[in-house]
């Protein structure tokens, strides 16, 4: 049985995976004042990046729900099976609102067949659990290997990020002005990570070198078995930095697989420009 594998943009996948994998990814919408966009189909990650230098303000919001409709009846309409893997409930509606249009789909075609699954994963964490079930999905796997791995991949996803001006982070109201002045003034990069598909702060460095060689500490600590692993790096707008982390991990775990791409419009409309990530497979499930 061919399987479809369905996710969203916030999976920060690179145009080229999406083509490989032929995946159907459900954008995500942009806002900035009264013009509406959509991620990565009208408005791409550098567009979004270089208009935050310049001063603009972005935000976001879940898919418009007939992009989930038109998607979720054609597959109804053809009788194929799929899984649609899902942004983190706990940083978007997403995820609801899939449910609620598949049930509508399914009032009209009772025989949809359809998972859809809440990864609590976010960016290239998320897309590290698409990628896996799109390959075993080309390989022929049945629908419930596929299932048993975005289960698994899920769970031990690990996100640890830091983001290169506090700024932004106060426009999405995830910390105080006091703290974003304070932060620039002191060179302070926050590291944080995702915990139960939410944003959890971990710790305030200052310095770019000193963020650097924590991530790779917590890598040390969370990982397991990294040199056998694909790594996932995203970045915003920053491919030096994400070539500098990369190259730091390669040194440190002699991994030699890597996903490296620029974090798209949704997610980067909250981090900013500067932020780096890194994504892996932890020792327990989480």
């Amino acid at each position: 049985m061919n399987i479809k594998i369905i996710t969203d943009s916030a999976a920060d996948l690179s145009k080229n995976v999406i083509e490989q994998y032929n995946i159907d990814v459900i954008p995500l919408q942009v806002f900035l004042n009264d013009q509406q966009f959509e991620d990565g189909v009208t408005i791409q990650p550098n567009e979004l990046f270089q208009g935050m230098r310049e001063g603009n303000v972005y935000k976001t919001s879940q898919p418009l729900l007939t992009r989930f409709k038109d998607v979720f009846e054609k597959y109804a309409k053809e009788k194929t099976s799929c899984i649609y893997i899902a942004f983190s409930s706990g940083l978007s509606g997403t995820y609801q609102s899939s449910v609620m249009i598949k049930n509508e789909v399914l009032e009209e075609y009772p025989d949809f067949d359809c998972e859809i699954f809440d990864t609590k994963c976010a960016s290239v964490g998320l897309g590290l659990v698409v990628l896996k079930a799109a390959q075993l999905a080309a390989d022929g796997k049945s629908k419930a290997e596929i299932l048993e791995a975005i289960d698994f991949y899920a769970k031990h996803m690990e996100h640890v990020f830091t983001v290169d001006n506090l700024e932004y982070l106060y426009r999405g109201g995830r910390v105080s002005r006091t703290a974003a002045i304070i932060g620039g003034l002191l060179n302070i990069k926050p590291v944080l990570n995702v915990e139960d598909g939410k944003l959890v702060p971990i710790e305030k460095i200052r310095g770019r070198k000193r963020v650097f060689k924590r991530m790779i500490e917590l890598m040390e600590e969370r990982g397991n078995n990294l040199r056998e692993q694909t790594i996932g790096i995203c970045h915003g707008d920053d491919e030096e930095g994400a070539e500098t982390l990369k190259i730091m991990i390669r040194e440190k775990f002699g991994t030699d697989k890597f996903y490296v791409n620029i974090i798209g419009a949704v997610i980067g409309a909250h981090a900013g420009p500067g932020t780096l990530s890194v994504f892996f497979l932890n020792k327990e499930a989480k």
